[in-house]
């Protein structure tokens, strides 16, 4: 298979960028997307490698080790409590280290501020020869598919593209004709994973923890995932997979390798490139 898949941090949280990179490798991806930026939420380890060279010599002998590959870094969020130019020495590192990418996402609700900050966090990056990737989140401020092609519109960065995750995509109610009239060119990554059919309202606590704990393997959920994925380029895919049950019942590595498995099978049962 010709397409690039990576395993993510989100989809094993609270496992160490070293062991990730282990599992990645051993269960046959191409790519990790680690995390070295906090989200600071309650019980989040850190893995600032950026901050702890310590840290940094590990990651970069566990890569050589496994023979693999950083594709993009997370979270570089756009939100009037955080300072973005705290994200520099992860840019940095994480260059340094092999990453291409980095992903952001926007909670701001004033958009000249967001336009200004995700401008900054671009220019940033291109210092680090970084691209960006824009995703909107259902319950975010950027919450669909028009409102992320504005700010990208606005910034008219050249590492600036949009980033599609299908849960998100599906949630905030974007069919693949919406995606097959965007230049292809604009496209950057692809998070991937299925999900119900029901969509909660923003206000109901499903809304957000599916997204982080109740995600569900390509095929045994309701999204389109095959007119998402043909609609767009063959761009490479974040497995984006969060799911506490899972996660509980195989370990880190079981669901990891069953994520890829599922993914794998789904590309072969659609014939999709």
């Amino acid at each position: 298979m010709s397409r690039k898949f990576s395993l993510p941090y989100l989809t094993i949280p609270g496992v160490d960028p070293v062991t990730q990179i282990k599992i990645g490798a051993e269960a046959g991806y191409d790519y990790v997307s680690l995390r070295p930026i906090p989200m600071y939420l309650e019980g989040e380890p850190l893995f600032r490698y950026g901050e702890d060279r310590k840290l940094f010599n590990e990651v970069k002998n566990a890569l050589r080790e496994y023979d693999m590959k950083i594709m993009d870094i997370e979270l570089a969020r756009v939100r009037e409590d955080l300072d973005v130019a705290n994200y520099e020495k992860a840019f940095e590192a994480s260059a340094e280290l092999g990453a291409t990418d980095v992903l952001s996402s926007i909670w701001s609700k004033d958009k000249n501020f967001a336009v200004n900050e995700f401008g900054k966090i671009c220019d940033m990056a291109a210092k680090y020869n970084l691209k960006v990737n824009l995703e909107f989140v259902t319950f975010s401020a950027v919450q669909g598919l028009s409102q992320a092609l504005e700010i990208l519109d606005e910034v008219k960065k050249p590492n600036a593209f949009l980033m599609v995750d299908t849960l998100h995509a599906y949630r905030s109610h974007v069919i693949p004709e919406d995606l097959a009239q965007v230049d292809k060119s604009r496209f950057g990554l692809i998070h991937l994973c299925d999900g119900p059919l029901e969509i909660p309202p923003l206000e109901d606590p499903e809304m957000i923890r599916v997204a982080r704990e109740g995600r569900l393997y390509p095929g045994l959920g309701k999204i389109d995932l095959k007119g998402y994925l043909n609609a767009m380029p063959q761009n490479p895919i974040s497995i984006e997979l969060p799911n506490i049950k899972e996660f509980n019942a195989r370990g880190a590595a079981g669901h990891a390798e069953q994520c890829l498995i599922h993914t794998k099978k789904y590309f072969e049962e659609n014939k999709i490139d």
